[in-house]
């Protein structure tokens, strides 16, 4: 069983669907932790995601609320299906809450992305996914430095180093991509604009922090596409920024895209500005600069490499970033080469027979 719920997941268990799926009959579980058809319906379509066999439709609210919600709705799942595994992707509140049930009703409990840590504890995602790597049977981890962090916490057993399964999807389809009409739709030019997203809790439901990343856009002077997240568009309005970043001319708004429109806009881009994890992966993978709006990056790989660089909200930070950083390290195979999800059967495989 494979339990998803948000837009990260949702290619994560596109890339593994496909190769589980040559053995193994999967039952997909989506918790409707996102439920736009933007964030989610779009995602199934395109990558050819069978459809899930359960939805279970709890929505927006607190971290409490949803994951308490979740949590018992994957429970009565679980009881009723009884994989003989469950797999949990990432850090939403969608994979603590399947981990937690899994773990629970004494389930074999994999997680693919296990292993990453940013050490801001204060970040809800941090406590996410350290909770479910210690609910975890099997650890599927991207990166040394992710085995590394789950050594340092006393967890060894079941670890394995797979590589990144967002590296397969992307490669698997970046040429599919290309074919996209988004730049011509847009009136963009490759490498003359900003890529921006802004979706995590702790830049838009702090209303200093969302007016600093406001008013840092308004002064970079570039053509910007601002990708706007359904909670980031709420916050803007409540705190009454929306209509200052929407009445600048360099700045596009637009709503979130399907993933082979946003990949092509990605790979076009001079720079992302980005709070998203899964982004600062696929930028550096793309061979993009990547400046993002956080203190810490969960990928140090991508820091430490000279294609990424952490500013968090500081005005003056991301418009010199902006204007300046230039990446001048060497790429390295830090995510692997495309081969995870062959691993991750591979592994399952040992397990199940």
């Amino acid at each position: 069983m494979s339990v998803v719920g948000a837009r990260p997941q949702f290619i994560k268990c596109a890339a593994l669907t496909r190769e589980l799926r040559t053995e193994y009959n999967e039952v997909i579980v989506h918790t409707g932790q996102h439920y736009d058809f933007d964030l989610s319906g779009v995602f199934f379509d395109q990558l050819d995601i069978p459809k899930p066999k359960y939805n279970l439709g709890v929505g927006s609210g607190t971290h409490g609320y949803q994951i308490g919600q979740m949590l018992m709705a994957i429970e009565e799942v679980l009881s009723k299906e009884k994989p003989d595994l469950t797999l949990v992707y990432g850090d939403t509140n969608s994979a603590l809450a399947g981990a937690l049930a899994a773990s629970k009703l004494h389930i074999l409990l994999g997680h693919i992305e296990a292993g990453v840590r940013t050490g801001d504890r204060s970040i809800p995602e941090e406590i996410n996914r350290t909770l479910t790597d210690h609910c975890s049977d099997l650890l599927f981890c991207p990166t040394k430095s992710s085995v590394n962090y789950l050594n340092k916490e006393n967890i060894s057993s079941g670890v394995y180093l797979t590589g990144d399964v967002m590296v397969d999807i992307l490669l698997r389809q970046r040429g599919v991509a290309e074919k996209s009409s988004i730049l011509q739709s847009l009136r963009l030019t490759s490498k003359q604009y900003l890529l921006v997203t802004v979706h995590r809790a702790g830049n838009t439901d702090d209303p200093e922090r969302l007016k600093n990343l406001v008013d840092a856009l308004c002064q970079i002077e570039r053509t910007i596409v601002f990708s706007i997240h359904p909670r980031t568009e709420e916050a803007l309005r409540k705190y009454q920024l929306y209509d200052k970043i929407s009445e600048n001319k360099e700045i596009k708004i637009i709503k979130p895209l399907g993933y082979l429109d946003f990949l092509k806009l990605m790979n076009h881009a001079e720079k992302v500005v980005t709070d998203s994890g899964g982004m600062q992966k696929e930028a550096y993978i793309l061979k993009v600069p990547c400046i993002t709006l956080l203190e810490t990056s969960a990928w140090p790989e991508t820091v430490e490499d000279g294609w990424n660089v952490a500013v968090g909200v500081d005005i003056e930070k991301i418009v010199n970033m902006v204007r300046n950083f230039e990446p001048t390290g060497e790429q390295k195979e830090d995510f692997g080469k495309g081969e995870a999800c062959k691993n991750v059967k591979r592994i399952i495989d040992s397990m199940l027979k």
